[in-house]
């Protein structure tokens, strides 16, 4: 544990690797303790809240366009999910229905009992569970790129090669990938970007500087590994038919496309698509003006007019 502190303090001191990591001084940052983790918040603005839930190869910190828009008129929370960011890195609870709980545990300790849920990646995932384990608490959902497990065609989707990773495991994994941090994300950045030089350097750094830390690649290989616990959980949790929540499903134009329309189907009887245009997989770095009015036309908040 102290090492970990030492890591995160000294993460802390460095100078930011841009301003698009850095939230405006209106949000504040508190570590929450949940039910075996603490979570790492950021939250600022005043208004309806919204919570934004990012996936694997980010943090909360992909987020800040789209908070500092949504801050103008909403109590903004972005968590980093268990094990990731400057969230504590438990052994285990990296089931999707358990982070659902870490979300819940979050809007008690901010007093905030129903929000709109923002998530890409992974983050859809824990968006899923917290909708189906908490309905009365969730006004409305946007779910970007990313499919569900045991929802619509999760096991057509799982035969794809570029999900190789899903099944990445065994003893070693992690002495693999330790000191090679970059080298195992780039991978992801390259082959999932429209163009690999879609995601800056900048960012590349900041986000393998933050995997870098002690027990973080255990925690994105963890969220992996649940992913077969994930499906059980969800198809029980359709077992009564769709969830009822109106969805935003949001694709990269050059990755799930269309495709996340289809998978929000499976799930939830309200459905309104959309694509991101020109993206890949990695929204807030290759289109992020686009992305930022497709969620705030969504949610209501008012977009500066005349973004593409």
């Amino acid at each position: 544990m102290r090492k970990w502190l030492a890591c995160l303090l000294a993460l802390i001191a460095l100078p930011a690797l841009g301003q698009s990591f850095k939230y405006p001084p209106v949000f504040k940052t508190r570590q929450i303790a949940v039910e075996g983790a603490n979570i790492y918040v950021r939250s600022g603005g005043q208004g309806p809240a919204v919570v934004l839930l990012h996936g694997f190869g980010d943090t909360g910190d992909m987020w800040v366009p789209l908070a500092v828009e949504l801050a103008r008129n909403h109590t903004v929370v972005v968590p980093d999910l268990r094990g990731l960011g400057f969230s504590s890195k438990p052994a285990g609870g990296y089931d999707k229905k358990t982070q659902a709980g870490d979300v819940a545990g979050v809007l008690d300790a901010l007093g905030i009992a129903r929000a709109d849920v923002v998530a890409h990646d992974i983050g859809n995932m824990v968006a899923f569970a917290v909708a189906a384990r908490y309905p009365d608490r969730v006004e409305r959902v946007v779910l970007i790129d990313a499919p569900i497990p045991g929802v619509g065609p999760w096991d057509e989707i799982l035969k794809s090669p570029m999900l190789w990773h899903f099944h990445f495991g065994g003893p070693d994994m992690e002495r693999l990938v330790k000191g090679r941090e970059r080298i195992y994300l780039d991978r992801f950045w390259n082959d999932f970007a429209a163009s690999p030089t879609s995601v800056p350097e900048a960012t590349r750094v900041h986000y393998a500087r933050l995997y870098a830390l002690p027990g973080a690649m255990h925690a994105g290989f963890a969220q992996f590994a649940a992913f077969d616990q994930d499906a059980a959980d969800n198809r029980a949790f359709l077992a009564n038919g769709k969830l009822a929540e109106p969805v935003l499903a949001l694709g990269g134009e050059k990755s799930f496309g269309t495709m996340m329309a289809t998978v929000a189907q499976a799930g939830f009887s309200n459905v309104q698509g959309g694509v991101v245009p020109g993206s890949g997989h990695w929204i807030m770095d290759e289109n992020p003006a686009a992305t930022v009015k497709l969620v705030c036309d969504f949610l209501g908040s008012g977009a500066p007019k005349g973004t593409p």
